[in-house]
């Protein structure tokens, strides 16, 4: 397959790649993060913190699942889609990726990697003909009955393989390939799902061998709700289900490292694990807090939310002889950025029209302490609110969250608060301090070069590109007063 240079000069074979993307897990939820205010075991999680390198200001797409799937897949932000907010639904709908986007597995594939994608999807499947859903099964939604086919999905976007369900909705529909083949309880699939990611490493293991490496996509369905620990982990830990659901998330990832090491593939592989965004406050945060656990670490709010707890995620990979062990970078990066990162890494020239909002972190992956990487970022939460970050300062173009957690949008308009908030993360990691009304030529800056990333459908240099939809940027009174 040909010899890559490291950062050091020398030359390896192309690496295997498990990416393995945890579902709703918060940036606090893993033990070696949040040393003061975390009380979740995750020894796994943290073993791969200790032989590789933690990225500590990563960043999902979006403060949901679909946008943020969308964009680790594409390299593109999920608002220049039609998606403008919020999420699919799991029923029988259009894809969200394009036929004719180019997409990670897809590169992946043209550069010989055989390419599998075990787990949630979550990017749209349409039905190739009208069925009536069930409506429960054991209590939860099927969403598909057996024998269901579909056009548009993962083996269509560049996967060879495909093995999991649409969405949490519709988790009891377990799908291989392009048709419904199972149903099952939703508690089964996360046992089911890590087993399957171990079989597929030990159908690739003699391929790798021999010099055909292998992409494996593992997206976890947990600890998103519904919360469903297997018996084996119910009542593991005094904090109740979701950190019991967390520790067997670890132990999946456990499981995974495990298998990675009987087929003797450690050396010649990188693995990396994030999550798609921050823990739901539907895991019943309020109570986790009451006993000492933050979901979110020192970060505010969480899932749907456009503050930091709502996107800023878990970030860690693994590659023995290239990645520091016990090393740490405060580089600024998102999931997208994975694309443009492969690409360097296997000397791939992206076409023009790929990956528009992707950048490299390579050298920062291998240890160059003076890598030069993003400077900026663009966030988006649930409900559609924008928020651009350049440097130490983060500017959202709303007046509270962006989401569900309190206070709303609509309560700080209620209150008369600023419709945009202004944050020096440097000094305020916790986005306590709105600094708008005070620094307003700062938030007019941001304001300028978010609409340019808009207007270009582009966030990286490169010729201009056209958004699939119109995309709008409020006007905002507390930076342009009028």
């Amino acid at each position: 397959m040909g010899e890559l240079p490291t950062a050091g000069g020398a030359t390896v074979a192309r690496p295997n790649i498990v990416y393995i993307l945890a579902d709703d897990l918060g940036y606090g939820d893993v033990s070696c993060l949040n040393s003061q205010r975390g009380r979740i075991p995750t020894p796994h999680i943290d073993r791969l913190a200790r032989e590789g390198i933690t990225f500590t200001d990563a960043h999902s797409g979006s403060s949901v699942c679909t946008p943020t799937r969308y964009g680790l897949l594409t390299g593109r932000y999920a608002w220049r889609t039609r998606l403008q907010k919020g999420v699919l639904d799991g029923g029988s709908e259009e894809p969200l990726i394009s036929a004719d986007r180019l997409t990670l597995p897809a590169m992946l594939r043209q550069q010989g990697y055989s390419t599998a994608c075990i787990g949630k999807w979550h990017l749209g499947l349409k039905a190739s003909a009208p069925f009536e859903r069930p409506k429960k099964v054991k209590g939860m939604p099927v969403g598909f009955p057996l024998g269901t086919r579909f056009i548009g999905g993962p083996t269509e976007r560049g996967f060879d393989y495909f093995w999991g369900c649409s969405n949490a909705r519709t988790m009891a529909s377990l799908i291989e390939n392009d048709r419904v083949v199972e149903l099952l309880p939703p508690v089964e699939m996360l046992p089911r799902l890590t087993r399957r990611a171990v079989e597929v490493l030990g159908e690739r293991a003699a391929d790798a061998k021999l010099g055909r490496p292998f992409f494996l996509y593992v997206a976890l369905t947990s600890p998103h709700l519904p919360i469903l620990p297997a018996a084996a982990w119910k009542g593991r830990s005094p904090l109740g289900g979701y950190a019991d659901f967390v520790m067997q998330t670890d132990d999946s990832v456990g499981e995974i490292l495990a298998s990675l090491e009987r087929l003797g593939l450690v050396d010649n592989t990188l693995v990396v694990f994030a999550s798609d965004n921050g823990c739901s406050v539907e895991a019943d945060v309020q109570k986790l807090e009451a006993q000492e656990h933050n979901p979110s670490a020192r970060f505010r709010g969480y899932k749907t939310d456009i503050w930091e707890g709502g996107h800023r995620i878990p970030f860690f990979a693994r590659w023995p002889g290239h990645v520091k062990p016990a090393s740490t970078s405060d580089a600024i990066i998102c999931l997208g950025d994975f694309m443009a990162t492969t690409a360097r890494l296997l000397d791939v020239h992206l076409p023009a029209a790929a990956a528009p909002d992707s950048m490299s972190f390579l050298s920062s992956l291998l240890g160059d302490a003076h890598a030069v990487g993003r400077t900026d970022i663009v966030h988006h939460s649930a409900l559609g609110i924008f928020a651009i970050r350049s440097g130490r300062w983060k500017l959202i173009f709303g007046g509270g969250s962006g989401g569900v957690s309190h206070p709303t949008d609509a309560e700080a308009l209620a209150n008369g608060w600023p419709d945009a908030q202004l944050y020096d993360l440097e000094a305020d990691p916790g986005e306590s301090k709105n600094r708008v009304l005070s620094h307003r030529s700062e938030a007019g800056r941001l304001v300028a070069q978010l609409a340019r990333y808009v207007a270009r459908g582009r966030s990286t240099p490169g010729p201009d590109q056209a958004n699939d939809v119109d995309v709008q940027l409020p006007a905002l009174t507390s930076v342009n007063p009028q």
